[in-house]
């Protein structure tokens, strides 16, 4: 008995490490990482918190199954147990065996609905978002800052910035303000894309002809980076998505700065396309 507490040990401990180990400090992948993201979000603190609650379900259902299986090789082997008995009814364990699925069923349901409806659910929104997946990049517009457009595009190696992640950093970013809830619409303009944010708790499909909605609120001011998490195309690994949260008032200067400077860009392309016709 001594031996299978040790192994009983051993397997808690490990368990526990797994849901407690996380990626600290980090808004991107990183090597070796174990676990979410740090959340930025209030529902990414929901859903990082229901893994926990799924970490340890499973930690406990695995090492009690494990317990049985070598209680049950110890207690009736052939040695032991030469004689073996021919149950084959017994109440209180059907009851037992149908009644505690259940049970952990209803602990993992009540969570999960709370977290799907707070994801789902939009609140009054301070503002709107429009991100348009395209073969390979990213679109974004902002209807209540002056509708201002602007494409977004995955650096190159050269182009990277000191403490800028290859693959993931882009030459505009999405810049959003902290403590504001913020409407979030995605399409596609060719192909299915989606748009995901790890650290936010977001993954929403871009459709084309079809508009989806979501929302979020960024917590933490930082600059965090996600990824198309739909196979588009041949590059589809190369249209990353970067997102700077910054405090209201950066937020509004960069609004008028935007708003200068996409305008010229747009006039430009418009110039562009009256030429070519």
């Amino acid at each position: 008995m001594r031996f299978l507490k040790r192994i009983a040990y051993i397997f808690s401990a490990v368990a526990l490490v797994s849901g407690l180990a996380v990626t600290a400090n980090a808004s991107q992948p990183t090597a070796w990482g174990l676990g979410f993201q740090e959340a930025a979000t209030p529902v990414m603190e929901q859903i990082t918190s229901f893994g926990s609650l799924l970490h340890y379900l499973m930690a406990a259902v695995t090492l009690f199954v494990l317990f049985l299986l070598l209680y049950v090789m110890w207690r009736f082997s052939e040695k032991r147990n030469p004689v073996p008995s021919k149950t084959s009814h017994n109440t209180l364990i059907e009851i037992i065996w149908t009644a505690v699925p259940v049970i952990i069923l209803v602990i993992i349901a009540i969570p999960s609905f709370k977290l799907l409806y707070a994801a789902d659910s939009n609140p009054n929104t301070e503002m709107t978002i429009k991100a348009i997946g395209k073969q390979w990049y990213w679109s974004y517009e902002y209807p209540d800052q002056g509708d201002f457009t602007f494409d977004a595009y995955m650096k190159s190696e050269d182009e990277l910035e000191p403490g800028e992640p290859r693959l993931l950093a882009t030459d505009n970013a999405v810049v959003v303000p902290v403590d504001t809830k913020i409407r979030l619409l995605v399409a596609g303009d060719d192909v299915i894309h989606s748009f995901a944010m790890p650290a936010f708790g977001l993954k929403l499909d871009g459709v084309p002809g079809r508009i989806n909605e979501t929302w979020f609120e960024v917590t933490k001011e930082g600059t965090y980076y996600g990824q198309c998490s739909e196979i588009c195309g041949t590059g589809h690994s190369y249209m990353p998505i970067m997102i700077k949260a910054v405090s209201k008032e950066e937020f509004a200067k960069w609004v008028e700065f935007a708003k200068e400077e996409y305008a010229e860009i747009e006039t430009d392309n418009s110039v562009q396309l009256a030429q070519l016709n």
